[in-house]
């Protein structure tokens, strides 16, 4: 892949741009072989296309009104414009273009970090697998809204597959990405993610993973080692909108999830009784406190945590509670090595390098654990 931007030195965020992409592959699957150490049965890597792979852009907005830049800010805090990032399919390139301009018709005046002026700080903008998408305008008051509310109309006349649109309201002066509000602009208040089997349902601030088509991989690998193992109870921790839990359900097994968003834990529920996943179970609160207060452990645990990490006491209750089998998806090679060593008894048998991020440094690495 090449890209105009990174030639030109302006972003610099694909430290791996110029390289063979079968090249980066082979060097994240030999990275991660050396960290997991010797007695792993390793699977071919799961890898998508090299480029335009992004369902979701974080576009931060800088310039003015009438010359919005829509990318990532420079070291000096001023807009650069990467509305045509090689990594965005079609569908949100075309979605920049048009939201640069609704920002000027709807006079959204872009927040400017080093002055602390201005409404409009962020565009989040998420598309599906069937090129639906949903505009989040992250905004510092609610100053805007009216003007948001006049002029959709016309921006859903020249994106017609926008589904979802809403204003989030972050008002503090920090290295926030969103607020704790979010106001709906449409009647519809989630996007269909249909990956596989199903129809996942994402409403605003709740995570999905990036890569749509390789996600889809990871959740039939780990579907395929669960079945393997046919455990008659699964409990998903940090389970987002149900992907690894929904994907897992069968009959006569018991699936429990567990994940701090309410709004992702209704939206697992409605996943799962609209197609008819009776044996799903799925719960708003913290991971960690859950397990530690649960009476008897489930016979498998899938765990998918953030770049942190399980953190001690997690992993501590995992390697104490006589789990047999868990499954562990994570996005942080080093954080998972950590955890590993604070569970030593669960070893990993097979694993699976994920390339979630071509053209970065950043991959996931999956991998089935069992009590030795």
């Amino acid at each position: 892949m090449r890209c105009a931007y990174f030639d030109a030195g302006v972003c610099r965020s694909c430290t791996l741009m110029g390289s063979r992409y079968d090249q980066q592959v082979a060097d994240k699957d030999a990275q991660a072989r050396a960290a997991l150490g010797p007695g792993v049965r390793w699977l071919p890597p799961v890898t998508g296309p090299a480029s335009g792979y992004r369902n979701r852009a974080k576009l931060v907005v800088a310039g003015t009104v009438e010359h919005p830049t829509l990318g990532i800010l420079d070291e000096s805090g001023y807009g650069v414009d990467l509305t045509d990032c090689g990594l965005y399919p079609s569908s949100i390139v075309v979605a920049a273009h048009e939201l640069q301009r609704f920002v000027t018709r709807a006079q959204l005046v872009p927040y400017d970090v080093p002055s602390r002026t201005g409404e409009l700080k962020y565009l989040l903008v998420t598309a599906s697998p069937a090129d639906e998408l949903m505009v989040r305008f992250v905004l510092r008051s609610t100053e805007a809204v009216t003007r948001l509310r006049k002029h959709l109309p016309v921006l859903r006349e020249s994106l017609p597959r926008l589904t979802v649109a809403s204003a989030n309201i972050q008002p503090v002066h920090a290295a926030v990405l969103e607020g704790e509000r979010e106001i709906a602009l449409t009647s519809s208040t989630e996007l269909r993610m249909r990956l596989n089997h199903l129809d996942l349902r994402l409403p605003p601030r709740s995570f999905f993973q990036t890569n749509s088509d390789v996600a889809a991989a990871l959740y039939r690998q780990v579907a395929a080692w669960v079945d393997e193992c046919e455990p008659a109870s699964v409990w998903d921790l940090y389970c987002g909108v149900g992907g690894f839990a929904l994907h897992c359900a069968a009959p006569g097994r018991v699936v429990v999830g567990v994940e701090t968003s309410e709004a992702a834990v209704d939206a697992a529920r409605r996943t799962a009784a609209s197609a008819a996943l009776t044996g799903t179970r799925f719960l708003a609160g913290d991971a960690t406190e859950f397990a530690l207060a649960a009476t008897a452990p489930p016979d498998l645990v899938i765990v998918n945590p953030p770049r942190r990490g399980l953190g001690a006491q997690l992993a501590g209750w995992l390697e104490s509670s006589g789990v047999q089998r868990v499954v562990y998806s994570s996005c942080h090679l080093g954080s998972m090595v950590g955890d590993l060593a604070a569970m030593s008894s669960l070893r990993p048998r097979s694993a699976r390098l994920v390339d979630m991020f071509p053209q970065t440094a950043h991959h996931e690495v999956v991998a089935l654990l069992e009590r030795a």
